[in-house]
Formats: structure tokens, sequence, C-alpha cells
């Protein structure tokens, strides 16, 4: 069934059977027609012969006829034939018991001519029967009772109609080549097109907005191509309106993120004066100032995570690469943040596994996945490195709630927080697509997975990425 799954030799089996169809019914047509021919024809010419034979060899008869009257008419017909008159029969002819009594009884009771095709030990035969009939005195013709039966032999014409079908069949069969170079031939014509629009179609998936197909002729695939260059040509413009706009919304980002820069920055400082003399201040006022000094680091972290994704978004981060022990440049990064082993935080860094890798950008990856963990999972997080030769891989795992099966595939989106009830909590929303980005920059990837006791990150790196630059 494989072999017809395809619209090609669909095509070509279904063509090659209306032409092998096609040509079998003509030839049946035709060796029909023939045999029809050759037959009526011998049949005309056997009753004919025996009518004029009978009208000029039968008046002298008389009724009744003796046994010597029949003897003389029936060889005087010079035919194979048998003159019959109730219980006498001529002594010459063929035997009157291969002509069927039906026939018999309708040619004594109707009075016109009859005919009857027999095979005979596979010899086909023609039968006629015709009733003699007599003048009265008032000139009407009756039946005289006497009756003439003919045979003739068809072997001939049986051969010629054999050979006859022979031709036919073999005219047929010589049909089935042509009959297959036409339906490749039907078949290519038809599925040019087809194959046409399923290359445009794949391209125009990959993104060639611009393909389009020459138009050719008016037919129903003629229709279909220009349909199809009317939906490229409207989904090109829609993709470039999507793409400006979108090229739009990120240069704003970009733009305001980093407007926000300076006045965030001089607002850091004055919250770090806050923050200290907040002992002195009343309480109220102390809350207060605690309160702005929280939302602006909290708005400084959002900005700057704004301008780092703003930045792989317009193509324009780099690798700065060097050979680093990952053990090393990982437990600094936590050190850096306080994060160290205990109850919280369980590490198995093992020394001597070295990749290239940018110190910086892995600060980040490793920043997001442990504090994601602590913050939103419960302890203890484990963090372990691992080298599996082609790659390393770091593996951070909490115990906490996990991460709900309609999150998982979502969890890397931007802005994306498993509970919306920490919608204000201190992370933007970016930290993991920011790892994400990074960890593709270096050429590896990040998983996520819902361990039934908590939740898994794995960075997966290769010890010298293909791209960057140092």
């Amino acid at each position: 069934m494989r072999l017809l799954s395809g619209l090609r030799p669909r095509l070509i089996l279904a063509f090659a059977a209306m032409t092998i169809i096609g040509a079998a019914a003509a030839a049946g047509a035709s060796y029909v027609s023939a045999r029809n021919a050759i037959l009526e024809a011998v049949q005309d010419a056997a009753m004919n012969q025996l009518k004029d034979r009978v009208a000029a060899y039968g008046r002298p008869l008389s009724t009744p006829p003796t046994q010597d009257q029949l003897n003389d008419f029936a060889g005087s017909l010079r035919l194979n034939a048998v003159a019959v008159y109730r219980d006498l029969r001529s002594v010459n002819g063929p035997d009157l018991t291969i002509f069927s009594p039906e026939l018999r009884q309708t040619v004594a009771s109707d009075g016109r001519i009859q005919f009857q095709r027999v095979d005979r030990g596979n010899n086909p035969e023609l039968l006629v029967g015709l009733p003699v009939l007599a003048r009265q005195p008032n000139g009407a013709m009756r039946n005289s009772g006497v009756e003439v039966y003919s045979l003739t032999s068809l072997v001939q014409q049986q051969q010629a109609i054999d050979e006859l079908a022979k031709s036919a069949w073999q005219t047929a069969a010589l049909a089935l080549p042509l009959a297959a170079a036409l339906a490749l031939l039907a078949a290519r014509q038809v599925l040019r097109p087809v194959r046409a629009l399923n290359t445009a179609a794949a391209q125009l998936g990959e993104g060639r907005l611009d393909v389009r197909l020459p138009a050719k002729g008016s037919d129903e695939l003629a229709e279909l191509v220009t349909t199809f260059n009317n939906t490229a040509a409207e989904l090109e413009r829609t993709v470039g309106e999507l793409r400006a706009m979108e090229a739009d919304a990120r240069r704003f980002v970009a733009d305001v993120s980093h407007e926000l820069r300076t006045p965030l920055a001089a607002m850091n400082a004055v919250t770090d004066v806050l923050d200290e003399d907040a002992e002195a201040l009343p309480p109220d006022t102390a809350v207060a100032a605690r309160l702005v000094s929280g939302e602006t680091r909290r708005l400084t972290r959002l900005v700057q995570d704004l301008v780092e994704i703003s930045r792989f978004d317009a193509g324009r981060a780099e690798l700065v690469l060097d050979e680093w022990d990952l053990a090393t440049a990982i437990r600094d990064s936590l050190d850096a943040r306080g994060w160290r082993d205990g109850e919280d935080l369980v590490t198995d860094l093992p020394e001597g596994v070295l990749a290239r890798v940018d110190r910086r950008r892995l600060d980040l990856i490793v920043a997001n996945l442990v504090g994601n963990a602590l913050r939103h999972g419960a302890p203890p997080v484990e963090v372990r490195l691992r080298d599996s030769g082609d790659e390393v891989t770091l593996a951070v795992e909490d115990h906490g709630p996990g991460i709900a099966a309609e999150v998982l595939p979502h969890v890397f989106d931007r802005f994306t927080k498993a509970d919306t009830a920490r919608a204000r909590s201190e992370g933007s929303g970016l930290g993991l697509a920011i790892a994400l980005e990074n960890a593709r920059l270096h050429g590896g990837d990040i998983t996520a997975a819902d361990t039934g006791h908590g939740a898994r990150f794995v960075l997966r790196l290769p010890h010298r990425p293909a791209g960057g630059t140092r």
C-alpha cells in the first residue's frame, strides 16, 4: 500500500488504467462489430441463395410431391440441402436431426425463412429453413407443405473471427507501454506545478517570504498558484509590519533602560545614604526610606536585566572567553553573594574541570539558577558540577514545591513566574531567560525538570565554544 500512497503513482495508475480500459473497450467493440458483420454477411448470402434457388426450381413441384420429385428438387438446388414433405425427405442432403424441432416447427408455421447458428464438435454451422410456397388458382401464395433445409459450414468464418480477436487483443496489449508513457507524461505535467508549490511552501516555511511562483494558464492549478502568491505577499507584509513593530518595541525598551540608568544611579546613592541614617530617622520615615530603597534596588535590577536582554535581541551580545577552572569560577560567584555551604546550600564542585567561558556571563547564569532555587525552592539546594567528556554540566536542584506541569514548558519565557501570588517578588521575571540566552551564546543549553520533590535546572556547556571573541 505504501507504493500507492503518493500522488504520482496514483496518477500514473489512474491514467494507465484509463488508457488500457479505453484501448480494451475499443478493441472489444471492433471485434464485436467485425464478428457481427462477418456472420451477417455469410448468413444473408446463404439465405438469399436458398431463396433464389427454391424460387427457380420449386415451382414445377406438384402437391403432394413424390419421392423422386423431392430427390430431383433437392438435387437441382445444388446446395447442401434436404427437401422435406411431411414424412418424406430427399435422399441427399444433411441429416434432419441436425435441425432442431423448434426451428422446423417455426418454419412450418411461420411461412418465412428462418436461420439458426449451432456449434457441433467445435464446428460452427449455419442452419437455414425455408417453406416452399405454391400459387393458388386465384393467384394467392400458400404453403405447399414442402420445406427445404440447408447447412452451411462457418469454420472459415470462425477462423477469420478468431484471427480478428487475436489481432484486436494484440493491439490492445500494445497499448500498455503507450499507456504507461502517456501516464508518466500526464503525471509529470500535473505534478510539476504541485512540486513547485511544495518547494515554494517549504521555502516560505524557512522564512523566505519573498518567494513567488509564475502563474501560467487559467486552470485550477494556476488559480492555486495565484492564491499562494497572494497569501505569501500578505504574509510578507504582515510579518514585515510585526518585525518593524517588534524592532520599535525593542529599541524603545533599550532606550528607556539606557536613559533610566543615570537617574537610578543617583537614586541608589541617595537610598544608600537613607539606609545608613535610617536608625536616626523617625519610625515612619525609616519605614518609608527602607521601602524606597528596596523598590529602587528592584527597579535597578529590572533595568539591568532589560539592558542585558536588549543586547541579545539586537545581536550585540559577545563572548569574552578565557580558560577557567569552573569549580573556582562557580564558587567565586556563590561567595560574592554570600551563599556558602551549609544547611541551605550543598555544593559538589570537583577541581580541575576546565572550560573556555565568559566569566561574567557564567556568573550571571550561576546567580540566576542558584538564586532562583534559594528564593522559590526549599533547602537544601544542591549544586553539582560534572565533566562528561564532551561537555560539562552544572545541576542546581532544590527540595521545594517544584514546577507545575503547565508552567514547565514556559519556565524560560520572559516575565514568566510560577506563582502569580509572588508577582511583586524581587525577581524581574527575566533571570531564567537571560541565563538561557547566555548558555546558548556559549553553544550550550539549560533544561528544567520537576523531580517530584523539587525543581532541577541543568546547565550544559561545551569545553570550547565554536564562536565568541577574546
